[in-house]
């Protein structure tokens, strides 16, 4: 079984993180999916995509919940049953779950060179240009990425921007940490965000600090 790694952020939340070295059929077997579930893996046309879906399932079951456990509200954002919060993510060969008390979110993405030419749409793009060397913008830029995405997986509110409406703190990469906020209509958040960076991917989860309402 390739859990990949466990990281205890807190007494109420914790990331596990999965490496897909099964078939699809060893993922399966060892799982039992609700109806909904099966017969969104059987529309998946990606037998990578299908590994990714099955792999989170087996995250769930290593804490000691199921895919019964599992639900999604109207706009596609993952809850538990039981009243914890929880967010998921599938990247290529990694898939990671998050599961708190508090507001979560998480992302996995590999990092690769394009990241470079799609920089403006998600970041202020000459506050990486001063990094000389281009592995370094990559890396950085790639775990920008994952932290807007945690949030925004975090806020689930239809009509946020990465580029408009959440800003990361500058970091350096010698940390594993920063902090983010959200602004957007009625809603300002503060995020801390954790990275971590293995075998040519990132990872960013974000806890809610603070909420406010205007």
């Amino acid at each position: 079984m390739p859990l990949y790694k466990t990281i205890t952020v807190n007494p109420t939340t914790k990331v596990l993180i999965w490496k897909i070295e099964e078939s699809f059929e060893e993922l399966l077997n060892e799982i039992t999916l609700n109806e909904r579930s099966s017969q969104r893996v059987s529309g998946m046309k990606s037998e990578l995509h299908q590994r990714g879906f099955l792999s989170i399932r087996h995250l769930l079951k290593c804490e000691g919940y199921s895919d019964f456990d599992l639900y999604y509200d109207e706009n596609g954002k993952p809850h538990l049953k039981d009243g914890k919060n929880i967010s998921i993510t599938h990247s290529f060969i990694f898939s990671a779950i998050i599961i708190s008390n508090k507001e979560i979110g998480i992302d996995i993405e590999k990092k690769r060179e394009k990241i470079l030419k799609i920089a403006h749409k998600f970041t202020t793009v000459k506050d990486y240009q001063k990094l000389h060397y281009k592995d370094v913008q990559i890396r950085k830029l790639t775990i920008v990425w994952c932290a807007k995405e945690a949030i925004y997986k975090s806020f689930n509110r239809v009509g946020l921007t990465f580029l408009n409406h959440i800003y990361v703190y500058d970091f350096s990469m010698y940390y594993n940490d920063t902090t983010a906020k959200v602004e957007f209509e009625d809603k300002k958040e503060r995020y801390k965000i954790c990275f971590l960076e293995f075998e040519g991917f990132a990872c960013a989860y974000s806890l809610l600090i603070e909420k406010k309402n205007d």
